[in-house]
């Protein structure tokens, strides 16, 4: 699969994780432990799927390996 040719953004990053966390991105830190705040299996696939959906090649197995926090995954994706 070829690679995203625009990475998203950590504040975009945010905003995804926030909405499927039913949070507001205010109240989410880029730094805290995601499954601190109940990030679960299901919520990670939705993330993946959305994050495909916009062309970026990202696996549930290598988030899931990643470390779990927004500033993590943005890392994750952006050297994807």
């Amino acid at each position: 699969m070829p690679s995203s040719t625009s990475s998203p953004s950590l504040d975009s990053v945010l905003l995804d994780v926030a909405a499927v966390l039913g949070e507001e991105p205010a109240d989410v830190s880029v730094d805290e432990n995601l499954q601190d705040l109940g990030l679960d299996s299901i919520r990670v696939m939705t993330l993946v799927e959305r994050w495909r959906a916009a062309g970026n090649h990202v696996e549930f197995a290598e988030l899931i390996e990643a470390t779990p926090t927004i500033r993590g995954w943005h890392a994750h994706l952006t050297a994807s």
